[in-house]
């Protein structure tokens, strides 16, 4: 069974950072020369394989080490196999999508995607009160700093192994964002502690847009993820891009400057997104939890009459990265995800059962009744008890908000915003925004 480990790579001087960096950039380096070469031979129906990449290889020995330029070959290698794969089945007429040969990982005007692989018998971690890494570097390297043939890299790292096994091989990546190199260490193991949860509790999720997730689990617990700052921010740089695309001349499309802000929009709900998941499944699993129902998104992503929510849905929220990334981390915390119709949760009254006779309105649900209450909590409750009647009593919700860089709770619930939320698609039709913005190309 394959896990992963994540720590953090702590450079203690201006000398490390600036090898470390040199040793990633060539990685890159290495890998578009490369994917390079066997483009062009794929343009010009010879053979990807027929690349002279040992000679590609020698060069960038010095800087890297054999090991590590084998590996970057090695991985350059997989890609194309894999897409040579789906080529044949896309000609085949079995894959509808035109598959694209391997990109590259940037250039050096406008940034590269810093990354590089070390194979799982090159290099060592110890773990204790000053955990550190060893790696591979080339003889250019080690000369700059003062190493001899012998020596390895070493690099202090932080974070606890959760997973113990055979290690394999070790990808390091700089995270612009949080500008943090990062490790990730695949292990295999063969029984994990988080493969039989604690208890066997159900929860159900409401995926929204104002609120990205809504969340109630069979103890009672209620959990209120906010979306609202995340989307301005979104917003924000929607906006920006949009006006540099107006000042385009000559017909171009995008410049360095716009590709730039897409990156980090998208980058910003990445990180916030993957999170929100590792967040969400933690608890999940701290309260039991052995099956997770998601509502069938099919009908949330169908084109929607305001051109807010459907910036939402489809631009900001990418609804099917969630799904793809919650199932990754349900997997690993031995937790069931299941996909199920989630029809009417959000407009039924809880207390008297009636949906005629209950409103929404924004993020409010009440009804004649008396009930009043959180429209998506109302719908993630609602959800859980269509799958299963061993629910309890709720207890007070736990509200979250993004800080950006982890999901903290809030003592206050969010207040009410004037906005459509996209689970209103089935219920308030007769108030489409007449709102237009420039979204340039989705996310999702």
């Amino acid at each position: 069974m394959k896990r992963s480990n994540e720590f953090s790579v702590r450079l203690a001087s201006s000398k490390k950072r600036r090898v470390f960096t040199r040793w990633l950039d060539a990685s890159a380096s290495l890998w578009n020369e490369t994917n390079y070469a066997r483009r062009q031979n794929f343009l010009n129906d010879e053979s990807v394989w027929d690349a002279d990449t040992g000679r590609l290889e020698g060069q960038y020995k010095s800087l890297l080490s054999s090991s590590v330029a084998q590996q970057i070959t090695r991985k350059n290698s997989e890609a194309w196999r894999s897409f040579l794969s789906l080529n044949e089945k896309y000609h085949a007429g079995k894959l509808d999508e035109k598959p694209s040969p391997p990109g590259y990982w940037g250039n050096e005007d406008d940034g590269r995607v810093l990354r590089t692989y070390v194979r799982n018998d090159q290099y060592t971690i110890e773990f204790g009160q000053r955990s550190r890494l060893e790696l591979p570097i080339g003889k250019e390297l080690k000369d700059e700093l003062g190493l001899n043939r012998n020596q390895r890299l070493r690099v202090e790292v932080s974070g606890d192994p959760k997973w113990r096994g055979e290690q394999g091989r070790l990808e390091l990546v700089y995270d612009e964002l949080e500008d943090t190199f990062r490790a990730y260490q695949p292990v295999t193991v063969d029984d994990s502690r988080l493969d039989s949860p604690l208890a066997s509790e159900e929860a159900a999720l409401d995926v929204g847009a104002n609120n990205l997730v809504a969340c109630t689990v069979s103890t009672g617990s209620q959990y209120l993820y906010s979306g609202r700052d995340l989307f301005e921010e979104f917003r924000s740089t929607t906006e920006q891009i949009a006006y540099y695309q107006s000042l385009l001349e000559n017909q171009r499309k995008s410049s360095n400057r716009i590709d730039r802000l897409y990156r980090e929009r998208t980058n910003r709900r990445d990180h916030a997104q993957d999170s929100l998941v590792r967040d969400l499944v933690e608890r999940l699993y701290d309260e039991g939890v052995s099956t997770l129902y998601v509502g069938d998104i099919k009908g949330v992503l169908s084109t929607h009459w305001s051109a807010r929510v459907n910036e939402k849905t489809h631009n900001f929220w990418a609804y099917r990265r969630f799904i793809n990334r919650l199932e990754c981390v349900c997997e690993e915390y031995g937790i069931t995800v299941e996909e199920e119709s989630e029809a009417w949760t959000s407009q039924g009254c809880p207390e008297c059962g009636e949906r005629d006779e209950a409103v929404r309105h924004e993020d409010s649900l009440t009804c004649r009744c008396g009930f009043e209450g959180h429209a998506d909590l109302v719908a993630s409750e609602s959800f859980l008890r269509q799958q299963t009647t061993e629910v309890r009593p709720m207890a007070r919700p736990v509200y979250l908000k993004w800080n950006n860089h982890n999901w903290r709770e809030h003592h206050s619930p969010p207040s009410i915003a004037v906005e459509t939320t996209a689970n209103e698609e089935y219920t308030n039709q007769s108030t489409a925004s007449s709102e237009n913005i420039a979204l340039g190309d989705s996310d999702d």
